[in-house]
């Protein structure tokens, strides 16, 4: 009961902690230039950045859309699959501004899937294979990436590159270990219930689709920072992941101050911070803002013609 406590009290202080620090970081950054500058960086984004970061945003959204059939897939359930792509629009597409993908992301699968008599077992199943794709993927682009290139950290992080080159390999060994137990079909059984790992192919199918939505991810916000020396997409996809990864295990919603302090620490000093900070308010509002705003009039319309439908 006390550890419980304790856990509750824990997690929310840490975050807002790390907020804290975060926002700090920032102001002392970006204090010491005009508010007119950041604006002004604004009329620097050209209008083929935009138009490409709205493309690769709206693929990126097409493949995200895609992890539910592959969890329906694996169960042998059948549901339509344009009900399947709006109840997975909506549920990443709030979640992701918001934070919280698991029960924010849960409540949504189960309010529409449940008006489609899935059973709520399945729901379950399929909540948990969308978030085992999310974990699956983080760890194999995280190990994958953090072995193959080498940033400088800010000087503020006491921390030596080879940790981060060791945490890729426990990384990689948790998810060989899962690919393996997955082409054994291993079961474990965990207070009382048998929980039997999914086909090799379901699993390689969920870490390919979560691979292809990060890296669309990352070549959203890649096409809106302004060019410096040697920018090349795998290099800043080092550091996207590093400030994605971060900002997700701080539990802040959306990760809002963590992720901006580390891309403008970790980024070039060639590039003023009003320039990469007007980048990131253009990527939070196309990447995370715009299909939110989508997702509520979608949200809004359905329940509209539904509770027509009743009356």
């Amino acid at each position: 009961m006390k550890r419980d406590r304790l856990t509750r009290f824990l997690y929310p202080t840490l975050a807002v902690g790390l907020l804290v620090f975060s926002l700090c970081i920032l102001n002392q950054e970006l204090g010491r230039y005009n508010p007119k500058e950041i604006l002004d960086s604004f009329s620097t984004l050209e209008k083929s950045q935009l138009s490409s970061a709205f493309c690769l945003t709206i693929i990126d959204y097409l493949i995200i859309s895609t992890y539910d059939i592959i969890a329906f897939l694996c169960l042998n359930y059948d549901l339509n699959i344009k009900r399947i792509l709006f109840t997975t629009f909506i549920t990443y597409a709030v979640s992701n501004t918001t934070g919280y993908t698991l029960l924010i992301g849960g409540g949504i699968r189960y309010r529409f899937y449940s008006l489609w008599r899935v059973p709520r077992r399945n729901i379950a199943k399929v909540t948990a294979l969308g978030n085992l794709t999310f974990w699956l993927g983080l760890l194999t682009l995280s190990g994958i990436t953090f072995l193959t290139n080498s940033f400088k950290l800010p000087s503020f992080i006491n921390l030596n590159i080879s940790i981060i080159r060791y945490l890729g390999i426990i990384a990689l060994l948790s998810v060989g270990t899962y690919l393996y137990f997955c082409w054994r079909r291993k079961c474990l059984r965990i207070k009382g219930k048998i929980i039997c790992f999914p086909k090799l192919t379901t699993t390689l199918s969920q870490i390919t689709i979560f691979s292809l939505d990060w890296a669309l991810a990352a070549a959203v916000l890649y096409c809106l920072i302004p060019e410096y020396p040697d920018k090349s997409y795998f290099s800043f996809f080092s550091i996207y992941l590093l400030a994605m990864s971060t900002s997700i295990m701080s539990n802040v919603p959306g990760g809002i101050g963590v992720f901006e302090t580390i891309i403008i620490f970790l980024l070039p000093k060639s590039i003023s911070a009003p320039s990469i900070f007007s980048s990131l308010l253009a990527y939070r509002a196309i990447r995370f803002l715009i299909p939110l705003g989508i997702a509520l009039i979608l949200l809004g319309c359905f329940e509209l013609r539904r509770k027509l439908n009743q009356s």
